[in-house]
């Protein structure tokens, strides 16, 4: 199947190649800010290559196309590369050259390598410049080359910019600044440029809904030790937030003005940014006439210790968001197989019963709701012109979560609604033990994602399997779902953060098993680090649950569990019954009795 459309794209782009004397032309995922999520705006490699995902690098030369993208999206990107001519490069896979490994022996000497420079961070640029050194090649970063072809793009995001009360927030925007500037004293910076979106919300306690289930605004931010300018679209701003920022000496200056701002500097400053999250672009300039200090923003972890409003926020709201979940997997159970309920439906009643809920504001990403197969899809996402019919038989994957005044969040549950084989309930009992094993890790402080892994991880690598994905990824605050620098994963690579685990930091715990054309299984809670016993070895630390949903029984084979592992299923069930039960219904109390009793 020949997908016209795509091919009448890439034929175009290369003449606009050929023009301007472009040999590579590269399109990442990214905004201008390095957003793992972008507005419509900002698909370009969607556009020319129809892959979907929410990572993923189409490069394009006059003889051929290829896409790079990781574990997560293999078999979606498979799905959506029929018929485009682009080649898919599995990356992490043996034998499977990494961008730069290609770029490099590819290219020529003296060739260019194009790519809008506003959506390549400065790490990513220059590790090209080096990888490429000594070839000769030129980079042509200030052209976004879909401008010429892409006629009918979405306007560029500038939706309404609002307030977070400091009731809400926890901290003012002056307690916030003050934190900044004395990390930027302890670096030996003059000033702190911020192109981090969750992190300047988050700074100056504001929201926005320029990324689709992302409430954030698009932005800079340049910070002073005396002044604090941000960089935001008049046209949305009303007089309420105008006068907020007034309040706060908070300095607006258009968007689009921050390059001319930048350009502008006095000479020899020692400026902090972030090389992982500041443009390629922007890079270019501050490197011209300044001294770049280059460190990980430090909003960064103070975004991620979540303060004590916050916390107490979170764990109301994910009750509430945990009693929504409870619900509808009872009605789930009890509806199938008696009126037709398609993966659209079932995501689309479960988002009304988080609409109910007090405080609701969005989802917090488009739910993934995955029958059989599908799930093996680790980003599935089912339109009402594609989706499956759920039958009495099988397993549905809800991956979901919502944005509330208090809290954003995730949870994955794998409901049975019918009959399963006994190699799917044996997959499912290892996901669960492992899920389990690491909800009860003890570990002394100094720990990573990296140290911790393995307990979520063994139960599978015992019988060959693995998921192609980490484990737990932090959870932002009225915020991005996505959030570092915490993270749960056996291997770090490229730029990845790795950090120790903080008291007050949430993380996410969400193993699973991805068989294609069969089946997929993830249950996810999100939990919280929080500090144990301090004794004579340090101090110990162990996570805090805030989701309670049960795990599905009927898909639990107890001889997979050890008695320690059938102890932590038990005792969790206990704690979902006795924190939801109360919100329920009586059938639904009876029927949460039911499930979550000991096995």
């Amino acid at each position: 199947m020949v997908n016209q459309v795509i091919l009448d794209r890439l034929k175009a782009l290369r003449e606009v190649m050929a023009q301007k004397g472009i040999d590579f032309y590269m399109m990442p995922t990214a905004d201008f800010h390095n957003s793992e999520y972008v507005n419509d705006y900002f698909k370009v490699r969607e556009f020319f290559c129809n892959f979907s995902g929410s990572n993923g690098t189409l490069l394009v030369w006059q003889e051929g196309a290829g896409l790079w993208t990781d574990g997560r999206y293999f078999i979606q990107a498979e799905k959506e590369l029929v018929g485009t001519s682009v080649k898919l490069f599995r990356m992490l896979d043996d034998g499977v050259p990494t961008l730069e490994e290609f770029l490099k022996s590819r290219m020529r000497d003296g060739q260019t390598l194009g790519f809008d420079g506003r959506v390549i961070t400065a790490s990513e640029g220059k590790r090209y410049e080096k990888v490429l050194e000594g070839k000769g090649i030129t980079f042509a970063y200030e052209q976004d080359l879909a401008e010429e072809i892409w006629t009918d793009r979405p306007a560029f995001p500038a939706g309404p910019v609002t307030v977070l009360a400091e009731e809400a927030a926890g901290k003012s925007v002056e307690e916030k600044l003050e934190e900044v500037r004395r990390r930027l004293k302890e670096e030996g910076a003059d000033a702190f440029f911020l192109a981090k979106l969750d992190d300047l919300m988050w700074l100056f306690n504001i929201r926005g809904c320029d990324v689709e289930c992302n409430p954030v605004a698009m932005s800079y931010a340049y910070l002073t030790q005396n002044e604090a300018t941000l960089f935001l679209q008049g046209k949305a701003l009303n007089e309420e937030v105008r006068a907020y920022l007034a309040r706060h000496q908070i300095r607006v200056e258009e968007y689009d003005a921050v390059g001319t701002y930048l350009k502008n500097l006095p000479e020899g400053q020692r400026i902090l940014a972030d090389v992982g999250q500041c443009s390629y672009s922007f890079y270019k300039i501050l490197s011209e006439k300044q001294k770049l200090v280059e460190k990980k923003n430090p909003t960064l972890l103070l975004k991620a210790v979540k303060n004590p409003v916050e916390l107490a926020n979170m764990e109301r709201v994910f009750l509430q968001d945990s009693v929504a979940v409870t619900k509808f997997i009872y009605w789930l159970k009890t509806h199938v197989g008696k009126e037709e309920i398609t993966e659209v439906t079932a995501a689309d009643y479960l988002e009304g019963l988080r609409r109910q809920i007090p405080g609701f504001l969005d989802l917090s990403f488009p739910t993934i709701a995955g029958y059989k197969a599908n799930a093996a899809m680790m980003h599935y996402e089912a339109t009402p012109d594609n989706c499956a019919v759920l039958e009495p038989e099988g397993m549905l994957l809800v991956d979901s979560g919502g944005q509330y005044l208090g809290g954003t969040t995730d949870v994955t549950r794998t409901i049975v609604l019918g009959p399963i084989s006994d190699e799917i309930k044996m997959h499912y009992t290892l996901t669960a033990a492992g899920m389990l094993q690491l909800t009860n890790a003890k570990w002394l402080y100094g720990c990573t994602g990296r140290n911790l892994d393995i307990l979520a991880r063994e139960p599978l690598w015992k019988i060959g399997l693995d998921y192609k994905c980490g484990t737990g990824h932090g959870v932002g605050y009225i915020l991005n779902v996505h959030e570092g620098p915490q993270n749960m994963r056996w291997r770090f690579t490229g730029g990845m953060v790795e950090a120790a685990l903080e008291a007050g930091m949430d993380i996410t715990n969400e193993p699973g098993v991805y068989i294609e054309g069969s089946h997929g299984i993830r249950i996810e809670n999100v939990m919280v680090a929080k500090n144990g016993e301090k004794n004579e070895y340090g101090q110990f630390m162990y996570f805090d649950t805030l989701t309670y949903a049960p795990i599905d029984r009927e898909a639990i084979d107890v001889k997979y569990l050890t008695e320690v592992q059938r102890g932590y299923l038990n005792e969790y069930h206990r704690k979902v019954y006795e924190k939801v039960g109360p919100f329920l219904e009586e059938e639904e109390r009876k029927w949460l009795e039911e499930v979550t009793r000991e096995i």
